[in-house]
């Protein structure tokens, strides 16, 4: 049997980013996945049956340690000869790619989902145009996980067309609509769930899931919903994720106001979401860059609308005016005015509503992604022959 590997940051990215996916692939491959936090990962490991290698990787800038990652991890594939080495992610790519191209893995692959260099300036841009194009100069195939990405990466001149590609529709994993249906919870479990987090029944709620980090647009999004409920005491905000201070910190004033504000609710990280999803009446998610969001088709599988920014992956699997609205990014009076939209417009937000689902379902159903990547594997194993 061949032997593929995946290479993240983080075992969080295995997890949640590929979820089942290298579970999926082993039916077909020998497959190994590598990562750094080692307890983290062979629990990872251990849950998807698949082998594990642990790697120090950091999603800062740290070239001695990455310098060690790559002698690490070439030791590593010359010993195990891969036929497919994959990274996800940008550390894991230049570290993944710069290792498998001087252990002279066939074919090397990279999937680009979200670009921090997008919201960099000055000398640390460079320095991130410089990894990027060097990642992609040492791998043999890129996917851009959009359409938007894909557009980018050509603007910036980081690598040739013929390098690139996009898996199916879009997305790296796509998106488990079974797993994500709001049949799922009852009445009565959504009455229970917003007793217990102090949530009024009969609030017009908002959720934002993800990092409560600065590029997630989350100092726009509590000005505006602040100011919105000045004049509107019936709308609640729910925030579903970690705060990050050390690497994007939000403004004082936003901490502030999170930690005050008696509509705005916080949860901290979820390994499972959907419950607070089928508590909402609408997900907010005004990012400033993504690659192809897992977020907004979680929440249009469950039914809501969405408030998205103008980015690549958002308005891909948004259409506005059809299952959400997209907004301009660090927008906060178009960011109020949507929100003000959805909660008193109610045939609006009801046609967005009826559309969200049947759009994630159509077009990017989990099963068909992996099917995608197989069919992708299967071509370049067959070119090797």
């Amino acid at each position: 049997m061949k032997k593929l590997v995946r290479i993240t940051t983080v075992p969080i990215s295995l997890e949640k980013l590929l979820e089942g996916q290298l579970g999926f692939m082993k039916a077909y491959f020998e497959v190994v996945a590598i990562s750094a936090e080692k307890e983290k990962l062979e629990a990872y490991g251990k849950k998807e049956g698949v082998r594990v290698f642990s790697l120090e990787l950091t999603r800062k800038i740290t070239p001695i340690k990455d310098i060690a990652a790559v002698f690490k991890l070439y030791r590593f594939l010359k010993k195990e000869k891969p036929s497919i080495v994959h990274t996800h992610t940008p550390k894991a790519g230049i570290v993944g790619m710069t290792a498998a191209w001087f252990a002279g893995v066939p074919n090397r692959l990279h999937t680009v989902a979200g670009m921090p260099l997008m919201e960099a300036s000055g000398f640390k841009r460079k320095v991130l145009n410089f990894v990027e194009k060097l990642t992609y100069r040492f791998a043999t195939e890129v996917y851009p996980n959009s359409k938007g990405l894909y557009d980018f990466i050509i603007a910036e001149n980081f690598t040739k067309a013929s390098k690139l590609s996009i898996i199916g529709n879009g997305s790296s994993n796509g998106i488990d609509t079974k797993y994500f249906d709001p049949v799922s919870y009852s009445e009565n479990d959504k009455i229970s769930l917003r007793d217990k987090l102090k949530i009024p029944q009969g609030h017009f709620l908002y959720i934002f899931v993800g990092r409560l980090v600065k590029d997630k647009g989350i100092n726009e999004l509590i000005t505006a919903f602040s100011k919105l409920s000045d004049s509107n005491n019936t709308i609640s905000l729910l925030l579903v994720g970690p705060f990050e201070n050390d690497l994007d910190p939000l403004l004082p004033e936003t901490l502030s106001t999170i930690e005050k504000h008696p509509n705005i609710y916080t949860v901290g990280y979820q390994s499972d979401v959907r419950p607070y999803f089928s508590i909402a009446d609408a997900l907010v998610f005004p990012s400033y860059r993504e690659g192809f969001p897992n977020v907004v088709m979680q929440a249009g599988a469950m039914g809501l609308p969405s408030i998205v920014t103008d980015i690549n992956g958002c308005n891909e699997i948004i259409a506005h005016g059809k299952n959400g609205l997209i907004i301009p990014s660090k927008d906060t009076q178009a960011l109020y005015n949507s929100i003000k939209q959805l909660s008193t417009k109610p045939s609006l937000f009801a046609n967005l509503k009826a559309n969200s689902r049947e759009r994630v379902t159509l077009h990017y159903e989990r099963q068909q992604v992996w099917d995608a990547l197989l069919f992708e594997y299967q071509r370049l194993l067959g070119k090797d022959k």
